[in-house]
């Protein structure tokens, strides 16, 4: 499995991580359009394995968050195709840590597959909510503007873009970390929605100690507050938007569930990078940052999802559980989760 340019790239993964052609789509909200992306300098990188691998630009108007939001769109080559919608982890296309950027193959895997494959660019450190402070400030150069996602994902994107793209009307949603606890809530909140859901190591409670600490580090990280977005914890807006309170909603939903236990696996050891070019002193203060770093966050998360399920098998609803002996909270588990996961969202999509 490729994924290592440099130890750099794993290590920085601990993420708790056309020009101007205007095309309006078929819109059941026509204040919300859909364009042709034009060219940024802020994020080219991206752009770049866009541009080389086939994956279309394009730039969603969002009336809630008043800008308009980047996306990359792996489009279907049948028409009334389903649609998966892949978000990022907390450092997002903004840190250059998004699905497209860390792994480009990405596309070809899910090319043939007869599914649209839809990624906001933008998000950092959100997870994807409406906050409690919708208006949270720019700091760090993050969240800046409004931060109303769940608006956004659910009631704006969606006629939007799958109107452009001739989409059926099924979807799923995925991500890790961050979003892992994102892809939960917003299925739930949103019953029959989302037809499947894959959450990759994330951290479905809240309000809970260990759940609004997680995302306080989380958010700290941008330079903004916990409060800001949840409110204080154990609070109304807290609490709803807390997935493993709210996990009655997920009934009737494909669902793929992954997560490690924090111990160090194969794609942890120095001796994995330096089979692969790595330079033997980089290779293992990059897996010691792994092992450290990512073990304790991924433990934690390993906390979250063993609370998930047995609130899960409590309530009788079932999940496809890939629940690792190994493995740290990193970029190489999440890449198996998306070949892992295909079967899950397959069943449910079509």
């Amino acid at each position: 499995m490729k994924f290592l340019r440099t130890i750099a790239a794993p290590i920085a993964a601990l993420a708790i991580g056309a020009s101007t052609l205007v095309t309006p789509a078929a819109l059941a909200n026509p204040a919300v359009t859909v364009e042709t992306a034009e060219r940024s300098n802020s994020d080219r990188t991206w752009r770049a394995i866009a541009e080389e691998h086939g994956v279309e630009q394009l730039d969603v108007n969002s009336p809630a968050m008043e800008r308009k939001i980047p996306l990359a769109v792996i489009k279907a080559e049948q028409p009334n195709a389903p649609t998966l919608y892949l978000l990022n982890g907390a450092g997002g296309a903004e840190q250059n840590m998004d699905w497209l950027t860390r792994y480009p193959e990405l596309v070809k895997f899910y090319r043939g597959k007869g599914v649209n494959v839809v990624i906001p660019q933008e998000g950092a450190f959100s997870y994807y909510i409406d906050w409690a402070n919708p208006n949270p400030g720019n700091s760090k150069g993050y969240l800046g503007g409004k931060q109303l996602w769940e608006t956004f994902l659910t009631k704006e994107l969606p006629d939007a873009i799958e109107g452009y793209l001739g989409a059926g009307d099924k979807r799923a949603i995925a991500g890790f970390s961050m979003s892992a606890t994102s892809s939960l809530l917003l299925a739930e909140k949103n019953p029959g929605f989302y037809a499947g859901v894959g959450s990759f190591s994330g951290c479905a409670e809240t309000s809970s100690f260990i759940g609004y600490k997680s995302a306080e580090l989380t958010v700290n990280r941008a330079g903004s507050n916990v409060v800001d977005m949840l409110g204080p914890m154990g609070s109304e807006h807290n609490r709803a938007n807390d997935a493993l309170i709210h996990a009655e909603g997920l009934r009737d939903t494909e669902l793929y569930i992954s997560n490690a236990t924090g111990l160090a696996g194969e794609y942890d050891m120095p001796g994995y990078y330096t089979a692969q070019g790595v330079n033997p002193a980089e290779a293992s203060a990059g897996a010691a940052t792994l092992i450290v770093e990512g073990g304790a966050i991924e433990a934690a998360t390993n906390i979250c999802t063993h609370n998930l399920k047995a609130k899960l098998d409590n309530l009788g609803i079932e999940a496809d559980w890939n629940l690792r002996p190994t493995g740290t909270h990193s970029w190489n588990y999440w890449i198996e989760d998306v070949t892992a996961s295909w079967p899950t969202l397959e069943r449910a999509l079509f």
